[in-house]
């Protein structure tokens, strides 16, 4: 298919929910991708995070595909090996107890929010509901998870919104202590917020936040859809934090490619859903936890490192270099702030030139495959750095 062809379908039959740009994938490995007329890019994307191993990683692809051969779904009547697995991994690299699948990061923040309200309902009474999110924040589409977004442009046409949250300013602990009430189920936050720009919580902020939670009884809800699964070098952001949350909700880089989300519950809340409380046809599919295994396998100590140290190496690179304002971020998940230029127009301009990269707010945002190699990193960097000093004059 040219790209012609696609552009000409997508604009007769596919909802226009995206602003496309005009590039049509071929083929790929790891941080490296061919369009269809053969032209190169490195990958500073990995899909929005999602591609932690990169394009058609050989074990990953080996593991789908002989799960493909046996069996793609079950019912969640009954058991499933990968997802068994799966599980376990999941919980002794989290720390966290037992693990509920979902499809996506919305439907596992979804999870998250009625757990929070379950445990809070059950223990203190229905009106004990309300969750406190951050100006800023971003947890997704469905109608739920877009009122707990702390962003008002995100909240228009779609009235009326789910009750039950309030918004607190990220870093000010004294308007999150003035957010606080009885009605006060669960706090949500991201340590890092990815689509509000890339920008990381303060440790003393996130510290305060887990004792009083702690001190209250309120439960500490962490989002870990764009920042988990080795993305900041470690295996969720939590840790680099030194907090333990009561749940976690995850996605994206945990399948690699295919739709999987997670809610993980920790000793409050392991036990707080029963059956018949939350469920989906599609959780725990068998293909999906196959390719979920090879990404958990693969994080090990030795891997993450790796990650903290190629994230260093381009912070580094990129820091004080012409027309850049801030790096933020941590790991391979970076925010570039330029002092001129518009993010979108580097956007494209950085595509012209065989670099794939996001935006985020008034940033450029960077989450490469978590295998980069320091040739594709440098690669990668010196167009960026290109894009950026053109952008300037």
């Amino acid at each position: 298919m040219t790209l012609q062809e696609a552009m000409s379908l997508d604009q007769s039959y596919v909802a226009h929910t995206y602003g496309r740009a005009p590039f049509l994938p071929s083929h790929g490995r790891g941080a490296t991708c061919w369009d269809c007329d053969g032209k190169q890019y490195i990958d500073f994307s990995s899909g929005i995070g999602v591609t932690s191993l990169g394009f058609a990683d050989p074990e990953w692809v080996a593991a789908v595909s002989k799960q493909a051969g046996e069996y793609a779904h079950i019912c969640n009547y009954y058991y499933s090996a990968p997802g068994e697995e799966t599980a376990k991994l999941l919980c002794e690299k989290s720390g966290m107890k037992k693990v509920l699948f979902a499809n996506s990061g919305a439907e596992a923040n979804e999870g998250m929010i009625k757990t929070a309200r379950k445990y809070s309902q059950e223990k203190y009474g229905p009106e004990r509901s309300e969750i406190i999110t951050l100006v800023n924040s971003f947890h997704g589409r469905t109608v739920t998870t877009l009122t707990a977004t702390g962003q008002p442009a995100m909240h228009r046409f779609f009235y009326p919104f789910t009750p039950g949250f309030c918004y607190a300013e990220a870093n000010n602990f004294e308007d999150l202590l003035a957010k606080v009430s009885g009605h006060t189920a669960g706090i949500m936050v991201e340590m890092i917020q990815g689509e509000g720009g890339v920008v990381p919580l303060e440790a003393g902020f996130v510290k305060k936040i887990a004792a009083l939670c702690k001190e209250r009884d309120i439960l500490l809800l962490v989002d870990e859809v764009q920042t988990g699964n080795g993305r900041t070098g470690f295996f969720y952001s939590y840790q680099a934090f030194g907090v333990e949350p009561d749940i976690v909700s995850t996605a994206k880089g945990l399948g690699n490619g295919l739709p999987i989300g997670a809610v993980l519950f920790g000793e409050k809340t392991e036990n707080v859903l029963k059956p018949g409380d939350h469920g989906t046809t599609f959780g725990m599919n068998p293909i999906v936890c196959a390719g979920a295994k090879v990404v958990l396998n693969r994080m090990d100590d030795a891997f993450l490192k790796e990650v903290s140290r190629k994230g260093e190496k381009l912070k580094k690179a990129l820091e004080g270099a012409e027309n850049v304002a801030s790096v933020t971020g941590m790991g391979l998940m970076l925010g570039v702030l330029p002092k001129q230029g518009d993010a979108h127009e580097i956007f494209d301009r950085c595509r012209g030139k065989g670099l794939l990269v996001l935006t985020a707010k008034d940033k450029v945002r960077l989450l490469p495959p978590l295998v980069i190699t320091d040739a594709e990193l440098e690669q990668g960097t010196a167009i960026l750095k290109q894009v950026l000093k053109e952008a300037a004059s």
